[in-house]
């Protein structure tokens, strides 16, 4: 398949949603709650990924969609080509603020990213970046990213995980907010991977996040150098929710080794 006239459709079709997003802030929402109360999702997070679907199915029957809303594909593994989308990614800011979402979209074929997308719907920029292709902004590539140290870094990370919690030991987590510049919580995973990528985060981190909120994000980072692994420094699971944490090289090692310890339990 040509990579250039998959590119071109998957931005067609994205820049089509937004629009479709943009005109839905007039309307009213219904508001669910999935898992737990603060989960939320509205009758455009569903129409939105039904839109990509339809689309998708009706010009590529063999491809495959993996996307937060549940309307795609079962995905038991990454054969062949599959679409992660989260169509709303940062559903609370899409609600509350109107702003701060983005539309995440990776496609991945046999398990390798080969297309990535991060669309800031309100700001109507693109985030896009291909296997060995480079990454942009819009039509203006990106440079590597240089070296940060912990002491010059403003990392991207949720309150909650700085307060005792089931994943990571917090003092770690106190020690690594007293040592960087600033911290910074956008609410929304995929935007605060594009402000990594374009060098306004040096870091960001996460202790749950699953395959559509990192997926698009992880073939740009990877064009731009940045490095992106779960918490025990392993390769990310994209099949399942995992942590996260992606960053500038040199800072990654540094913040698993000096202040982020992942508890063995859980339930500790």
């Amino acid at each position: 398949m040509d990579i250039h006239k998959l590119d071109t459709y998957a931005k067609s079709l994205i820049k089509e949603a937004a629009y479709n997003i943009k005109t839905s802030l007039s309307s009213e929402l219904i508001i669910e709650s999935k898992s737990e109360a603060n989960d939320l999702v509205t009758n455009i997070d569903k129409e939105t990924e039904k839109f990509f679907i339809k689309h998708i199915k009706s010009d590529f029957a063999e491809h495959r969609i993996f996307g937060e809303e549940g309307f795609g594909d079962d995905i038991k593994d990454l054969s062949g080509y599959v679409w992660l989308l989260d169509p709303i990614d940062g559903t609370t800011n899409f609600i509350h603020q109107k702003q701060n979402f983005a539309i995440s979209l990776g496609i991945y074929k046999d398990g390798v990213g080969i297309l990535g997308y991060i669309y800031n719907v309100m700001e109507d920029t693109l985030l896009s970046g291909s296997l060995n292709g480079g990454a942009y902004l819009d039509d203006l590539r990106l440079p590597k990213l240089g070296a940060s140290s912990v002491e010059e870094a403003v990392v991207g990370i949720n309150a909650r995980w700085v307060v005792p919690n089931r994943y990571v030991h917090h003092e770690g987590m106190v020690n690594l907010l007293k040592t960087v510049r600033g911290t910074r919580s956008l609410g929304s995973a995929a935007i605060e991977i594009s402000y990594v990528v374009t060098g306004k985060l040096d870091a960001y981190i996460s202790m749950r996040l699953s395959p559509w909120d990192i997926a698009g994000g992880m073939v740009i980072a990877k064009e731009v150098g940045a490095i992106a692994t779960n918490l025990a420094f392993e390769h990310l699971d994209l099949l399942n929710a995992d942590s996260f944490i992606v960053s500038k090289p040199g800072l990654h090692e540094q913040l698993l080794t000096d202040y982020i310890q992942i508890k063995q339990n859980p339930a500790d």
